[in-house]
């Protein structure tokens, strides 16, 4: 998979109004343009400007976004100003546009990170230019596909970076007024739910047994720290020479302060193993290999052991983060069925929700992750 494509079909930037307005805000703003489009991700749009040789990431919500609480451009660039101070992995903003004029919305700008995206398959990592593959990577690489204790060390690393983030002083860095941590997973279930039914487009049975199951077994929140509420492999970045360092966490748009065992839910989530299915399994969030290798379970044992929490409700929390990318799915989707995107990658997303309501579903009535 290429790191950047042409920009998508509908989702193309003003070049010479957006230039315009770099040169005017940026020092080095001289130069020619050019722009790139980043083909992961399914919510805000993200893409590569190069100008006078320095390389930025451009944010921005997606077209057809009529919520702007779900895509709040301020907000992350607020959230990263502060947290790219304590939190080594989270890129350093650069500079925020709210003139919807530039082009068609609010924008920010960060910095470019750089390193080693891996999904799906591993023979096919997506490789952030100027990170090519190297021998040393290379053997990474080919480790990571023979070595289970080369795979768990990977996991291990990527588990206790979770850790890390929650256990940052949010209140010292800023973070006290982010979120609203008390009664955090009945709101969250209730909202959610909430944003289900706002995008529904299809009767799913079994995501909505699992809905009711949901509602009928709230906890109380087990604690408060920042929550990135998208964590997962395909949201952050390693080195190439080393795939236990992570140089950056992205797609910081859902983090709040929340309980923390929501946002660990919500990794579980995208953990499939194989009864799930070969199409789940096909699913780019992570890497084949370490599911097919490394069970929720361990991750559970792993993030338990880096934080010193009690995980024993953990069921509860996996269900949910299940329900929940089953909810970002079904927006996604709505969004692609009013013709608001044309990326055909949203036209099968009614199938994703039916198989996450299942999985979901089933786990609870299993009564186990």
């Amino acid at each position: 998979m290429k790191e950047t494509t042409e920009v998508r079909a509908g989702e193309e930037l003003d070049v010479v109004s957006l230039a315009a307005y770099l040169r005017e805000k940026l020092v080095n703003g001289a130069g020619p343009v050019e722009i790139a489009q980043f083909p992961g991700g399914s919510s805000n749009l993200t893409y590569l400007v190069e100008l006078d040789g320095d390389e930025y990431v451009l944010r921005r919500p997606p077209f057809g976004n009529t919520v702007k609480t779900a895509h709040d451009m301020r907000r992350e660039f607020d959230v990263l100003s502060k947290l790219s101070v304590v939190y080594r992995p989270a890129p350093k903003p650069v500079l925020f546009c709210e003139e919807a004029s530039i082009i068609g919305s609010e924008f920010y700008l960060m910095e470019r990170r750089k390193g080693l995206i891996i999904r799906g398959s591993v023979g096919g990592p997506n490789v952030s230019k100027g990170s090519s593959p190297n021998t040393k990577a290379a053997d990474c690489i080919s480790e990571l596909k023979t070595s289970q204790q080369y795979r768990e060390s990977v996991c291990r690393s990527f588990i206790q970076n979770l850790s890390d983030l929650h256990a940052l002083d949010h209140e010292a860095a800023g973070f006290g007024d982010l979120g609203k941590p008390e009664g955090y997973p009945r709101r969250q279930v209730e909202g959610w739910t909430k944003r289900y039914l706002a995008a529904k487009t299809h009767e799913h049975a079994e995501l909505e047994a699992a809905i009711a199951w949901l509602n009928a077994n709230i906890p109380v929140e087990s604690g408060a720290s920042l929550v990135h509420n998208d964590y997962k492999f395909d949201n952050v970045m390693l080195a190439p020479n080393d795939l236990t360092s992570i140089t950056a966490v992205l797609d910081w748009e859902m983090v709040t302060v929340g309980d923390p065992l929501m946002d660990l839910g919500t990794t579980l989530g995208y953990w499939m193993s194989e009864d799930a299915g070969e199409e789940m399994m096909r699913m780019p969030f992570n890497p084949h290999v370490l599911m097919k290798n490394v069970s929720r379970r361990h991750l559970v044992e792993m993030y338990a052991e880096a934080s010193g929490r009690e995980v024993s409700n953990i069921l509860f929390y996996y269900v949910f983060g299940t329900f929940k990318i089953a909810v970002i799915a079904q927006q996604i989707y709505a969004r692609y069925a009013k013709g608001f995107t044309k990326d055909e990658r949203f036209a099968g997303f009614d199938k994703f929700v039916a198989a996450l309501g299942r999985i979901a579903q089933n786990a609870a009535n299993r009564q186990t992750i």
